[in-house]
């Protein structure tokens, strides 16, 4: 199996897993956690979001967290609009890169954004447009890519068309997204195949996975084995989907940074610092996180932990 030499990571907990969460996280604590994932080596941080407060209330406090934030050269800070009125506000603060987000399901779209398929490619069109004079790069991520709660399995040819579509654009990332967890690993390798062969020499393609179901990490691997290099994944695991409350986290960060030095791929990434992310969130919520190798540790810090303990009983 050839595999990427290098995986990208993009952290987008501070927006997708801390969106879903009822108490309202402090200001102060989305920096201070935003500034934590930043000195551990992640290049890429979805910061936050601009949308109506009322509809996600967890994301009111956007502007301040960009003008908190410690920025570190090399790191990309972007956010998360679901129309151009979003846009709008998010250009007049310091970002990167724009992300939009189109569902591939008809009715999980109106459920997350109350418009069509049709209205939602519109608005990305007119947010490139307006995000063009300043340069900043718009990425969009299509929804419910490999299966919708509501609708079921999701054609392949209309992701296909939506990633056309974008491509055609001007969209320079395509993501593409499991959003509820419903993907198995030969969907993946099925769809990123056909995607690679498509659209790979006009745009960057990644991937957005989350755990729902116990197979993030399988499909992570068949999404590597079709040469797909970037990825999504969050501080401990949080996040989910307020369209549909039993999706559960993303990937966790530290899990996919411990997979992928286990199998001798390069990331950048200091694992020890992304776990001190985690625990200033989970010290916050007062639950353990998801992350596995939150709660057990790398395969060095166990094997360490063994022989500090077993020479203390010498």
């Amino acid at each position: 199996m050839k595999l990427p030499e290098r995986v990208n990571i993009v952290d987008v907990g501070p927006r997708d897993g801390f969106q879903t969460e009822q108490a309202f996280i402090p200001t102060a604590l989305k920096i201070r956690v935003i500034d934590a994932i930043s000195r551990s080596g992640v290049k890429k941080i979805e910061t936050t979001s601009f949308v109506s407060p009322k509809a996600v209330p967890q994301m009111a406090d956007a502007r301040e967290v960009l003008r908190g934030i410690e920025r570190h050269p090399g790191v990309s800070y972007t956010v998360l609009v679901p129309n151009r009125k979003g846009a709008e506000l998010a250009l007049e603060e310091s970002i990167d890169a724009i992300r939009m987000v189109v569902c591939a399901s008809e009715t999980f779209n109106r459920r997350n954004v109350r418009m069509s398929i049709e209205e939602s490619v519109s608005e990305c069109e007119a947010v490139v447009r307006l995000a063009a004079p300043s340069k900043i790069p718009v990425e969009v991520a299509i929804g419910v890519s490999f299966g919708c709660p509501f609708e079921g399995p999701t054609p392949q040819d209309r992701v296909s068309e939506l990633a056309r579509t974008f491509a055609d654009m001007g969209f320079h990332e395509i993501s593409i997204a499991d959003t509820v967890g419903m993907a198995n690993p030969l969907q993946v390798s099925s769809l990123m195949g056909r995607l690679v062969k498509e659209l790979a020499t006009e745009c960057e393609l990644s991937l957005h996975i989350h755990n729902t179901r116990g197979l993030g990490f399988a499909n992570v691997l068949a999404g590597l084995a079709e040469g797909i290099d970037t990825y999504d994944a969050s501080i401990g695991g949080l996040g989910g989907c307020p369209v549909t409350p039993a999706a559960t986290g993303n990937i966790p960060t530290e899990d996919l940074v411990n997979m992928c030095a286990e199998m001798g791929l390069e990331t950048g990434i200091d694992i020890d610092a992304v776990m001190a992310a985690s625990r200033i969130v989970e010290e916050f919520l007062g639950r353990r996180l998801p992350s596995h190798v939150l709660l057990s540790g790398t395969n060095q810090q166990a094997v360490a932990a063994h022989r500090v303990s077993a020479s203390l009983n010498e």
